[in-house]
């Protein structure tokens, strides 16, 4: 005879079951999603709505001080633009079908009117012909009145890593380590430096953070960080010394034996670092003179640098230049002569934290040269905001420009003449957004502020060279683009493009919601968005996705402009059953210094717990959100937070998908560690202050489904920091799931292959069905390539 307990066990357990069943059931209250339904959610990658939005970039270039043209994207193509800021008036630069039937017969082949094979043009004659590549070297021109073409013509057309002078005469470009300019004219060469060596050289891209391998193995040779003098006579670059600094290595995947990379790449705590010095090169006499600063330290640069260190006087005679310190709380601004070197500090800001020129890091430093250098506009957070101060050329405070519980977020133009400096600005007027970027001007004495944008949306200002008009381009994340241009004062002069998304809206698209929730204190609003699926059901439940990327340079959303796809593709991912949440914790820019401040020296923060609060605060406005099923997932930055998130907080988030991880930032970047985490100091039990971040130290905790991926030739976050946490997973004795893509560098978080299997993952085990086998994911078109490659 079976016992009492026996019995009671059974019965406790077949409840356990029933309890389990009734909570897949109620998580998801759906069948096996189909290929219909992942279809459904491909339609909404970027590659796709990117033929579903027409009319929503415009990209400039100035023909004078009120007419540019632009590349307009329509339905059945590209249609060249030109708008007149006088006459009010947008027309074709040209008839697109005319000069197409001349091509075709020129070409021998067939040619569309709105899918020409060129981009970029140049007027010739009064701007009655125009000049244009259709490769590198094969040259057209034609005539726009009779529509008689000439060429091809092989010519010698300027390279994309060389930089133009000012008076379109010279072109600069690095070689072996060395200056070089080349005379557009008689095509003549100059070499400007001759002692630049290997790992110490002039106007040379740094090796370290982040794509050192990539451009090796695909051939690309990026435009070096110099700037050149207003009278295009002479070049202010740096010298970039990277003796001593420690590699890394990378092994490419090859039949036989793999191909190791090397590159520079230093770490915080590294006892050598690469540092920078500034030179000025005469290009008519070639003579060159070093900065009087003293080096220093390096850092990393994009694929289109800029030499943000260094500003030119109007007359050319002299150059602003600000160094900083290694961990970021000095920043000094010198007054170099030019002929001589000679260089004076005028101004010297310091903070408790990391001290920055700019509170967003894809813009450049918010400070310029006013004129000859009498004066100049300076930008701090000095009292807890990021504001502008003008100071005369020696360095004294004049005069507060802006104040108030709001940032600073660009300058875009200083008219010297009328004493006015004109910039975007966040957090200003209320019952507005306080992440939409406004548009004002204000006198350079701090009087008479002005809001120049009255729409509330976040603005894109691009100055006209004269400053007299300027093209404003605005949207939510709700409206799309509107493109007008607006005078100095603000008012509109005409609408000259506004988007189209009637085929996306044919689609089923929905917009995201906008919403606001308190943060961990209980005090602060923070902001972000939700992507609700198209087909919502208000009777179901819905397991939430926390989309991370938690700053500090930029946070999940920032940006709330119009988006048809969102960070991190959440329009595609919310179709296939789940709200997908993002949220700009405390950490992230674009608000006040101590909100910016949030986790220094503990970026394991990565604001989680802003996160945790803000999806409970939606959860009860949403009845809809299932909080027993939230996953997380997020690339680079994003995988460190997501990992992290799944680690320090295992009982709310159950599921979590990270890519390309900086698991722990004693392997990143110094540049990027130290900045954000302090410089590395090392304890006497053999610990540091980097051990409360690096999310191999919390791997035992983890109680969800976590599913890793990296690339093997990463060459900016190396794949390093992924294994010590499999390495850790694995002592724990932890189920976890792995992906390695060989031969990928950073970048691969797009690839079909891994959005597909990130799918599979949040289906499988939040909506807890299956999903179809081996969906095939379509790949970038072309033309999406294209066109992304040229941005």
């Amino acid at each position: 005879m079976k016992s009492a307990n026996y019995f009671l066990g059974i019965s406790s357990l077949l409840m356990m079951l029933f309890l389990f069943s009734c909570n897949r059931e109620s998580s998801s209250h759906v069948p096996a999603l189909t290929v219909n339904d992942y279809s459904r959610a491909e339609q909404f990658l970027p590659w796709n709505t990117y033929n579903m939005v027409f009319g929503d970039k415009v990209t400039p270039r100035f023909l004078n001080d009120h007419e540019f043209w632009f590349r307009s994207h329509k339905e059945s193509g590209y249609e060249f633009v030109i708008v007149d800021a006088i006459e009010k008036s947008r027309e074709p630069v040209f008839d697109h079908n005319r000069l197409a039937s001349t091509l075709s017969v020129l070409m021998d082949t067939t040619i569309e009117g709105y899918k020409l094979p060129f981009h970029e043009f140049k007027f010739l004659e009064r701007n009655e012909a125009i000049q244009f590549f259709v490769s590198d070297s094969i040259r057209w021109e034609c005539d726009i009145l009779s529509y008689n073409c000439t060429g091809p013509d092989t010519v010698f057309k300027r390279k994309d890593w060389e930089r133009p002078s000012p008076d379109r005469r010279w072109l600069a470009f690095e070689r072996d380590e060395n200056l070089w300019v080349r005379n557009i004219i008689n095509n003549q060469e100059k070499q400007l430096s001759f002692d630049g060596i290997k790992d110490h050289g002039y106007a040379v891209v740094p090796e370290g953070c982040c794509r050192e391998i990539t451009d090796r193995r695909s051939g690309n040779r990026i435009i070096p960080p110099l700037k050149w003098s207003p009278d295009s006579r002479k070049i202010i670059t740096h010298r970039y010394d990277e003796r001593n600094v420690k590699s890394l290595h990378l092994l490419e995947a090859d039949d036989g034996r793999p191909i190791l990379h090397s590159y520079k790449y230093a770490m915080p705590g590294d006892s050598v670092i690469p540092t920078s010095e500034a030179w000025v090169f005469d290009v008519e006499d070639g003579t060159s003179t070093k900065v009087r600063v003293n080096p220093q330290p390096g850092g990393s640069y994009g694929r289109d640098t800029v030499y943000t260190n260094v500003q030119w006087t109007a007359n050319s005679n002299n150059i602003f230049y600000t160094t900083r310190s290694r961990n970021y709380k000095n920043y000094s601004l010198f007054d170099v002569d030019a002929s001589t070197g000679q260089a004076t500090e005028i101004l010297e800001e310091k903070g408790a934290t990391f001290v920055e020129l700019n509170q967003f890091t894809r813009y450049r430093p918010a400070w310029r040269v006013i004129g000859n250098g009498e004066e100049f506009i300076w930008w701090s957070e000095r009292d807890g905001w990021g504001h502008l101060y003008l100071y005369d050329g020696s360095g004294k405070l004049k005069n507060r420009i802006t104040s108030g519980a709001w940032v600073v977020t660009d300058v875009i133009y200083v008219d010297l003449e009328e004493r006015k400096v004109y910039f975007t600005a966040t957090g200003k007027e209320e019952n507005v957004n306080p992440y939409y970027q406004l548009f004002y001007r204000a006198n350079l004495d701090g009087s008479n502020l002005e809001l120049l944008s009255n729409e509330k949306a976040s603005h894109k200002i691009i100055p006209f060279p004269s400053g007299k008009f300027f093209i404003d381009q605005y949207s939510t994340p709700d409206i799309p683009p509107i493109s007008l241009v607006r005078s100095s004062n603000g008012e509109i002069i005409f609408e000259f493009e506004s988007s189209d998304i009637s085929r996306l809206i044919d689609a089923g698209w929905k917009p995201p919601l906008t919403f606001d929730v308190k943060g961990r204190d209980g005090i602060t609003d923070l902001y972000g968005l939700l992507w609700f699926p198209s087909n919502f059901d208000p009777d179901r439940s819905y397991p939430v996705i926390d989309y991370i990327y938690p700053g500090p340079q930029v946070g999940s959303v920032t940006l709330y402009t119009f988006s048809a796809n969102g960070r991190g593709n959440a329009r595609a991912l919310s179709e296939l059953g789940f709200i997908v949440f993002a949220i700009d914790a405390f950490g992230t820019p674009m608000r006040s210094k101590s909100f910016h401040d949030a986790y220094y020296e503990n970026m394991g923060d990565n604001g989680l717990p802003d996160h945790i609060s803000g999806i409970k605060q939606l959860a009860l406005k949403y009845p809809q959100i299932d909080l027993n099923h939230v996953g997380i997932y997020g690339h680079s930055g994003g995988g460190f937070s997501s990992t992290d998130a799944i680690l320090r907080h295992p009982d709310f988030f159950k599921v979590a998908v990270s890519g390309a991880g900086n698991h722990d930032n004693r392997g990143y970047h110094f540049s990027w560690g130290e900045k954000y985490q302090g410089l590395l100091v090392s304890e006497s039990d053999s610990t540091d202050n980097y051990d409360n971040q690096a999310n191999q130290n919390i791997a035992h905790n983890l109680k969800g489904k976590l599913l890793l991926h990296y690339g093997t030739l990463d060459d900016n976050v190396h794949p390093n920091m992924t294994h010590r946490v499999i390495e850790e997973l694995i002592k724990s004795n932890k189920d976890f799931e792995l992906i390695v893509l060989p031969n990928r560098n950073h970048s691969y978080g797009n690839e079909p292959y891994i959005i597909r299997r990130t799918w599979d993952y949040f289906v499988e085990h939040l909506l807890n069905v299956e999903p179809p086998f081996e969906f095939q994911i379509s790949e970038p078109n072309e033309e999406y390539k294209m066109e992304r490659s040229r941005r």
